[in-house]
């Protein structure tokens, strides 16, 4: 492959934002500016240097693809095909020693040269890890646990920075007409967490935040996408979503400013 041609290569691999290797007869041949940032190299060279063999990446994990599953003298690259599609999944870590998850494919059509995409599932992945453990939900209110949220939400982080949007919260209470806390049982709950769900997006998250209490996380492309979503809300506290006319819903917003993680963003709401 001549300079140009390679350059021009490189060029288009860098326009992707998965982390993209082209590999010749199975060994590291190419990688984009995202796998380079990922584990904070500046070349190829310098990341062989660094790191040895590709496989020695793989988390060596039960729930992932590893060198466990290479037989002697196979290419991961042949080992991995022998996966179902959606199993092709590894966890490396990044330059700060964060795991994540990634949906590996391959495409053969250039003899000798194998081109391999990553694409981060991390979120996704622990929401399927979560669901099989049955630790998602909470059970009296039907909305996302803390818990669950808790161990997922820096993902929002990079889902933000990764979709180019920013990230929404609303945090909702049900007080009495004095503004008082009050026990809610079950019944109210799931009265409460069915009306928000149907009127919020598929990949809205609302969490069951404290006894009588929710926080909405939601993606939006601006501040004015996010007023729209304020509104839809404010305009919910008017209507009778609780048996009872003693509650009220108090309600309260924040948006993603100059880069802020979603931590902050909990602290100051």
């Amino acid at each position: 492959m001549d300079d140009v041609a390679k350059a021009l290569l490189q060029s288009l691999l860098n326009a992707r934002k998965d982390l993209v290797v082209i590999f010749e007869e199975g060994e590291p041949f190419m990688t984009d500016s995202a796998f380079n940032h990922f584990f904070s190299v500046k070349s190829l060279e310098q990341y062989k240097g660094e790191f040895g063999p590709f496989v020695q990446n793989f988390v060596p994990h039960p729930s992932y693809f590893n060198q466990d599953k290479i037989a002697k003298n196979e290419n991961w690259l042949d080992a991995i095909m022998r996966e179902e599609e959606q199993e092709r999944i590894v966890s490396m870590l990044n330059a700060r020693f964060e795991p994540r998850a990634f949906l590996v494919g391959i495409n053969r059509d250039v003899a000798s040269y194998q081109i391999v995409s990553f694409e981060d599932i991390t979120q996704n992945l622990i929401k399927r890890i979560m669901i099989q453990n049955n630790a998602t939900t909470d059970e009296e209110s039907g909305a996302y646990a803390k818990n669950y949220f808790l161990q997922i939400m820096r993902s929002f982080d990079d889902a933000a920075a990764f979709n180019e949007k920013i990230i929404g919260l609303s945090f909702f209470e049900i007080l009495d007409n004095d503004g008082a806390q009050i026990p809610l049982d079950e019944t109210t709950l799931k009265i409460f967490t069915k009306y928000f769900k149907s009127i919020i997006r598929k990949d809205d998250m609302l969490v069951r935040w404290e006894d009588n209490s929710f926080l909405l996380v939601y993606l939006v492309d601006d501040e004015k996408k996010a007023k729209q979503v304020q509104l839809k809300f404010q305009d919910a506290k008017n209507k009778k979503i609780m048996e009872s006319e003693n509650m009220i819903c108090h309600t309260s917003h924040i948006l993603q400013k100059e880069k802020q993680s979603i931590v902050e963003l909990i602290k100051k709401l």
